[in-house]
């Protein structure tokens, strides 16, 4: 779809990648609503604030009824609990689904008909290289991201169906506050979300935005061996 003149809703657009999505839009000439718990954390110039919280039905139709000319949707919104499957909080292991699964699943719900009304357009969901990979100490969060992939992949041919074609983004370790704890290399969000809109303006399926993903991915046809080579 073409960006300029398009009408977009990020989630979570008050920092990292959101923020970065949402500066680009503005750039290529979109229409931004900027989602986020707290819309005056949302600094940006040229947006509009949206109280947004994907968790909550209620704050989600409320946004869906206000971003009525909305044709472009980019779930973003995240947590990162560091919650381990075997012995975390279960109620931080649900908020990740409720955020990843549940959360992406209530804005693809509440803004199909909203897109489909204005004629079509796009839905972007922001994956991760580890709705592919999981590792142990970050099970609640690969989990979340597994569940938001195979959801990507279930409302494909629905939605084409409505005119609107929905994306992944499989994306490793950005510089972020999420993942300032980390020493691994880390991406430039501001490039990821021009790869990314990049893929979206080319009607691209599946973005793949970096090195360590695509490795991944190729791994993936080699099942448990090629992707987890330290078990016995």
């Amino acid at each position: 779809m073409k960006i300029a003149g398009s009408t977009a809703l990020v989630t979570g657009a008050n920092r990292g990648l959101g923020r970065q999505f949402a500066a680009e839009l503005v750039a290529r000439g979109a229409t931004v609503y900027a989602g986020a718990r707290n819309p005056d954390s949302v600094d940006l110039p040229g947006v509009t604030p949206v109280r947004l919280d994907i968790t909550d039905p209620a704050s989600v139709a409320a946004a869906a009824e206000l971003a009525r000319d909305v044709n472009l949707l980019i779930n973003n919104a995240g947590s990162g609990t560091g919650a381990d499957l075997l012995n975390g909080d279960l109620d931080l292991i649900r908020l990740e689904m409720e955020t990843h699964y549940f959360g992406t699943l209530a804005m693809v719900r509440a803004f199909t008909p909203v897109i489909a009304g204005n004629g079509g357009g796009s839905i972007l969901n922001v994956h991760s290289v580890l709705s592919w990979l999981h590792l142990p100490d970050t099970g609640a969060y690969n989990a979340g991201k597994a569940a938001e992939w195979a959801l990507t992949n279930a409302v494909r041919a629905p939605l084409a169906e409505r005119n609107i074609r929905v994306a992944g983004l499989h994306v490793g370790y950005m510089d972020t506050d999420m993942v300032a704890h980390i020493t691994a290399p880390k991406s430039d969000p501001a490039e990821i979300a021009r790869i990314a809109l990049d893929g979206v303006e080319a009607d691209a399926y599946e973005i793949v935005a970096d090195d360590i993903s695509r490795q991944v991915q190729a791994g993936l046809s080699g099942g448990v061996a090629a992707l987890y080579p330290q078990l016995p």
